[in-house]
Order: structure tokens, then sequence, then C-alpha cells
């Protein structure tokens, strides 16, 4: 490979890994989110009316176990991106190591 394709590859995995990096980062924060709802859903007196945000309106929630299972499996999808993330992003960072050993040999 020459060392302008070689250059470009690692360019062009740099800015992925970026990309990349910023999408693991709001994926894990949406998780975390989604666990902390969970959470407080969970732990909130079955008495108290619960609400939830269907775009600009509060509706009142009349089942809570739909709810928390729509949150669960919601979480889940999110925690499965999330890993296939990592795995691209752990795979992108193989593929660059392996170009930077290439690109310092030349």
């Amino acid at each position: 490979m020459s060392e302008e394709k070689n250059t470009a590859e690692l360019q062009k995995i740099v800015q992925e890994l970026q990309i990349i990096r910023g999408q693991i980062q709001t994926f894990s924060s949406q998780s975390s989110e989604y666990s902390l709802t969970i959470d407080s859903l969970e732990s909130q007196s079955p008495e108290k009316t619960v609400y939830k945000s269907v775009g600009n309106l509060l509706l009142e929630v009349s089942n809570r176990k739909e709810l928390l299972d729509e949150l669960s499996e919601s979480k889940l999808n999110i925690e499965n991106h999330l890993k296939l993330l990592i795995e691209r992003e752990e795979s992108l960072r193989e593929k660059y190591e392996e170009l930077v050993v290439i690109f310092e040999s030349q």
C-alpha cells in the first residue's frame, strides 16, 4: 500500500473512531438514564400516579407493568446497540494499530 493510501486510511479510521466514541457516550448515557428511570419507577409507591411523556403531553399510566416492560425493552435495545458499537470500535482500533505499524515501517 502506498504512503498516501495509508495516510488516507488512517485518517478515515480516526474519524470513524471519533464518531463511534461519540455514539458510545450517547448510548451509555441513555442506558444510564433508562436504569435510573426503571429504578425510580420500581421504588415508587404503587398508590402514586405515574405519568408518561408522549410528545408534548403527559399522560397518566394505567399499567405500570406494561410501562416497566417497555422501558426494559428499550434499555435492552440500547445496550445491544452499544455492544455492537464497542465491538466495531475494537475492530477499528486493531486495524488502526496495524496500519500504524505499516506506516512507520515505510
